[in-house]
């Protein structure tokens, strides 16, 4: 295990500029229904490099998804930018691909359709996507589940169906929204290390939301601290775990990990307190 191991020629071909992230003064503010001013994040300045997987902790309603919803092109500032590849996000950002906490699957659709949509949005002809959509459920271990559908699968299985259908089309981006929370902790550490590996080969940009913080520094190479509502950028911590990192479950007992997460822990837990203080308050 090196630190800078060889990577294969599609993550070297992905690893440039197209995959830059620039976040720049980002405000967000929303009207309630009562007709009042909502300030979700308030100056988020942070830039995701090309080929890196950064993760973003901090206190539930600190504007984690929002600042994604901004990234993807879904939802417009109210004030600052996101560039993505050296161009300003106006509209939905072409090569991103957006994995949800919720199954984002079509039930009616088999497995295979559901995975096959991608390419074939963008004009592959439908026996090469066909071909391809075999390929990726081959990969995250679901062959012969192909023309099942989403209630017939477990929830484990439908997050692998979700991982292909998010990666099929080779993204330069991938937002990652909560994907494994609602997993029990061994179907969570599966899913780690699967994405781990497919990463690995891919190298797509990676902004991951999570409150997880074990998850956070097992995954990432930045992990970025918001502050409790509105959010903001707080701290920013470098991972010098080495990569490919293997298994997650065994890189948490490692000396390292254990100190990179309890430095992090260190700045995390005031905002926690701050925000469960808050909404204890309102209650």
């Amino acid at each position: 295990m090196g630190d800078n191991p060889i990577r294969p020629p599609a993550a070297r071909e992905g690893a440039d500029g197209q995959a830059r992230i620039e976040i720049a003064g980002l405000t967000k503010r929303y009207l309630t229904p009562k007709g009042e001013t909502f300030t979700a994040i308030r100056d988020v300045t942070l830039t995701i490099e090309p080929g890196q997987f950064c993760s973003i902790v901090g206190p539930t309603g600190c504007g984690k998804s929002t600042t994604l919803a901004q990234v993807s092109g879904l939802e417009k500032p109210s004030a600052g930018s996101v560039k993505v590849g050296g161009n300003v996000v106006d509209g939905v950002t072409d090569g991103v691909s957006y994995m949800f906490q919720a199954d984002a699957l079509f039930p009616w659709k088999s497995v295979l359709s559901n995975v096959m949509m991608g390419p074939t949005l963008v004009g592959m002809p439908k026996r090469e996507a066909t071909e391809l959509a075999r390929d990726w459920l081959r990969r995250v271990g679901l062959a012969g589940f192909e023309d099942r559908y989403p209630h017939q699968l477990s929830g484990g299985m439908r997050k692998r169906v979700a991982m292909a259908a998010a990666l099929i089309n080779n993204p330069r981006i991938l937002l990652m929204d909560e994907p494994f929370g609602a997993l029990d902790v061994q179907t969570k550490a599966i899913m780690q290390n699967e994405l781990l590996q497919l990463w690995e080969e891919l190298r797509p940009s990676v902004l991951f939301i999570t409150h997880d913080l074990d998850e956070a520094v097992a995954l990432s190479d930045r992990v970025v601290i918001m502050t409790s509502s509105p959010g903001s950028v707080k701290d920013v911590f470098d991972i010098d775990l080495p990569r490919p990192r293997g298994n997650v479950q065994q890189i948490r007992h490692e000396q390292r990990f254990i100190e990179l997460q309890g430095q992090i822990w260190e700045s995390l837990k005031d905002e926690v307190t701050r925000a469960y203080a808050r909404t204890a308050g309102a209650a």
